[in-house]
């Protein structure tokens, strides 16, 4: 450990491992984020060997950073790092799996049953005065026990997804993935299928892939249009795994049910985006992991990364073994 190895922190993290982190590092603190504009944060820059936090690594930042060793993502994806840049550079980078891989599951259920029972459109009705008689079926849901889910991308989170539908709500579960799953196979009956049939026999769609080349816009109008028109879709991935305008083509024509979302192509989400102005879709501000017990534990995965990147250990978590 070394005060003289520098070290910027790009987002807010919690007091506690803040004050270790400057305990053992040189720490340059810009909780809203990098300020490349700022001639005070260039200049940190130039001198970081580490670098926590960044809304995004790409060769822009990376030229006015010549000393940088390591870059500790504070989430389990990564596609605001330029992985080959870090790598082409000898720059390690790093995330924190496994830590939110629970809360996010719950994250998804949480906001599928929303659109299945149609939670956010009657917390309004009841709240704006609606509520003078018995309701009819007007604003009945839907069942989530004993349908079917289908699962696009069976990494960790989607596994932990399946083993909520098949034993929280004996649900069937179908799963479209890059490579099938045998461990998801035996333990949660889940069915490897092409996504086509996983789309046209899914009650529910349920997207969990990373954001790739191969996945950006995966999902579009063609895909959309051959789910059930009773069936929901979800995306808890990246916002550019769909192409919204089809999604929104979609609900307006009523090929599906309705949609919960917690991911957008833009965010913070636009006032205008015309996919807020649906009442059958459920929307959130990109809280998949977002729970006190699980930010603080991912800041502090983060931490031992960076910690041991600067200290010339090989972190938990390298993406990108390459860079050694």
């Amino acid at each position: 450990m070394s005060l003289t190895k520098h070290l910027v922190i790009c987002k807010k993290v919690p007091e506690a491992i803040l004050d270790e982190l400057a305990s053992q590092f040189h720490v340059s603190y810009y909780p809203d984020g990098e300020e490349l504009d700022n001639p005070e944060f260039l200049n940190r820059l130039a001198e970081a060997e580490g670098l926590l936090g960044p809304k995004k690594a790409d060769e822009n930042l990376l030229n006015k950073a010549p000393l940088l060793k390591i870059v500790s993502n504070i989430s389990v994806g990564y596609n605001n790092l330029d992985i080959a840049a870090l790598t082409k550079r000898g720059i390690m980078a790093t995330n924190t799996p496994d830590v939110l891989t629970d809360t996010t599951a719950d994250t998804i259920f949480a906001i599928l049953m929303a659109a299945a029972r149609r939670v956010a459109e009657l917390d309004r009705f009841v709240k704006q005065g609606k509520w003078v008689k018995l309701i009819n079926e007007e604003l009945f849901g839907i069942d989530v026990h004993h349908k079917t889910i289908g699962i696009i991308g069976m990494g960790r989170i989607g596994e932990a997804i399946a083993k909520r539908a098949r034993f929280g709500f004996d649900m069937n579960v179908l799963y479209y993935n890059r490579s099938r799953k045998l461990g998801a196979e035996e333990k949660y009956g889940a069915v490897y299928c092409t996504l086509d049939d996983l789309l046209k026999q899914s009650d529910f769609v349920v997207l969990m892939t990373p954001l790739t080349k191969e996945t950006e816009g995966l999902i579009g109008l063609r895909e959309l249009s051959l789910m059930k028109k009773s069936a929901i879709f979800i995306n808890g991935s990246r916002g550019e795994t769909v192409k919204e305008a089809d999604l929104v083509e979609a609900l307006k024509h009523g090929l599906i049910r309705g949609a919960a979302l917690d991911v957008f192509t833009k965010e913070p989400v636009e006032p205008d985006n015309p996919l807020l102005s649906f009442d059958n879709v459920v929307t959130v501000p990109h809280i998949g992991s977002a729970t006190k017990e699980t930010r603080y534990k991912m800041a502090e995965l983060a931490a031992e990364n960076i910690r041991c990147g600067l200290e010339g250990k090989i972190p938990p978590n390298l993406i990108n073994k390459e860079a050694l």
